[in-house]
């Protein structure tokens, strides 16, 4: 069979992903504090991006979106041609936009919230050892005390092999334990739960031995607020069963938890409702945004045609075609934002002024159906977005609901009907709280009609306890 080479002709269509539909769709799906950190990135990389000399401070900017300007999703056919006309090209794409800025009376930042360091467990520990006294060996043997101890202050290694560590006898490091024990926070050092809640009962002069038995044999039975059975097996009255009871919730199980110096994480909201009247107003925040022009010895060079090195030319528009890319990416992801925010608004408007139990089901393709972009566009626009509004501050995706069908024939969004669950909660009797099954007739009577399985997952998401664990006494 013989092998001969043929060339033949084809047409076929395919979709590539251009530059500037790849830069579009990373800033979409990017955080505020993320796209902060990559535009300062690309100011530091390319030279011919910088920030304006004076930009107005603690401003948010509004967009303008009048009936007759709509902003289109970037497609892959919205790429630059090879050949530009620069002096166009930077008279149009070095403006900012069309924006406008207003000054908006915001709330200050709460400056309680920026603290120094806070002392560490450790650190405390080892100052309460040196105001001690103690002798080089007993020092040694404490420091290796504090480093075995975790965040929520008990012990994770025992006597032996801390003696085998520091090279001394067990009868030492027991010493020096037993007065590490005392130390503030009280119940630190210990091995496991019950010997930090003897320690905190020893500390605080506790006689009563009720509350010592509970501690040794019952901890289990109380979990599950088997009182009755506790008063049974100690033969004694209930009453004197729940006075123990109330002694133990004042004991710190984790006495270690409050020096943890995990930090809170404060959330910047991308954008603000505000409510001025009867109106709901959009208004993006722009805050601690840098904003971008082309610098001008570069737009000069590029717009008298100075005499340049072919290498050094082809350097400076590569440069300058990826600062239009950016610009012009940063002004969609904003006028996006923008629309998805509003729709967001016109579909749950009953939410902004009433609260959560006015929310409606809302999926992705409502929203993308009303600004006419992609179900993906939408999802990644909300995707660690946050929104200020009346009722607090909500991710974006918090507004896309599942439908729960109700007897009258409308739907309910699965979180009213959690907070519905949540206020029969509060309202229960302490002494008989409701079961899952009747919450599940509450729920009925007011034409919502869930299983009693959909109850206790929707319990379990709130980190509500069941009935039985919910009794007080």
């Amino acid at each position: 069979m013989a092998i001969e080479l043929q060339q033949q002709l084809r047409l076929q269509q395919q979709l590539v992903m251009t530059p500037q539909l790849q830069m579009a769709i990373k800033l979409l799906q990017l955080s505020r504090l993320e796209l902060a950190e990559m535009i300062r990135q690309e100011i530091e990389s390319n030279p011919t991006l910088e920030e304006p000399t004076e930009t107005g401070a603690n401003e948010i900017t509004q967009v303008e979106t009048p009936e007759s300007q709509t902003t289109q999703e970037v497609t892959i056919d919205d790429k630059l041609d090879n050949f530009l006309d620069w002096q166009n090209y930077i008279d149009e794409y070095n403006s900012t936009g069309r924006i406008h800025f207003e000054s908006e009376k915001k709330e200050a930042a709460d400056l309680e919230a920026f603290t120094t360091n806070r002392t560490s467990l450790s650190d405390h520990l080892r100052w309460q050892l040196l105001m001690a006294k103690p002798d080089t060996d007993e020092e040694l043997i404490g420091s290796h005390i504090i480093g075995n101890i975790n965040k929520y202050g008990y012990l994770d290694l025992g006597i032996e092999e801390i003696a085998v560590a520091c090279q001394t006898r067990p009868e030492k490091v027991e010493q020096v334990l037993t007065l590490m024990q005392t130390f503030d926070p009280p119940g630190i050092c210990a091995s496991n739960l019950v010997e930090c809640l003897l320690i905190q009962v020893k500390l605080l002069g506790i006689s009563d031995p009720l509350v010592t038995e509970l501690i040794l044999h019952h901890l289990k039975d109380l979990e599950n607020k088997r009182y009755n059975a506790i008063a049974k097996a100690l033969k004694t009255d209930i009453d004197h069963v729940v006075a123990a009871v109330n002694v133990l919730k004042c004991l710190d199980p984790r006495p270690g938890d409050r020096f943890n110096t995990e930090e809170s994480i404060y959330i910047t909201p991308d954008v603000y409702v505000l409510k001025e009247g009867d109106e709901l107003i959009v208004v993006l925040n722009d805050d601690d945004i840098p904003r971008l022009q082309i610098n001008s010895y570069y737009r000069r060079a590029v717009r008298r045609g100075e005499k340049i090195e072919e290498n050094t030319k082809n350097y400076l528009k590569d440069r300058l075609r990826s600062a239009e890319w950016l610009i012009k990416s940063i002004h969609h992801r904003r006028k996006t934002i923008y629309n998805v925010m509003t729709s967001i608004v016109k579909f749950q408007r009953d939410f902004f002024e009433h609260g959560i139990s006015h929310l409606k089901p809302m999926v992705l393709r409502d929203v993308a159906e009303d600004i006419s972009m992609h179900e993906s566009t939408i999802s990644r626009v909300t995707n660690n977005k946050y929104a200020y509004t009346p009722q607090g501050i909500f991710e974006l995706k918090f507004f896309f609901n599942s439908s729960i069908n109700c007897a009258n024939g409308e739907t309910m969004a699965s979180a009213s009907v959690q907070e519905k669950i949540r206020e029969i909660i509060d309202h229960e009797p302490p002494k008989k709280p409701y079961s899952d099954q009747l919450i599940a007739e509450k729920l009925a009577a007011c034409d919502i009609n869930i299983a009693r399985r959909t109850i206790a997952k929707y319990r379990e998401i709130m980190g509500i306890l069941p009935s039985s664990k919910r009794k007080q006494f």
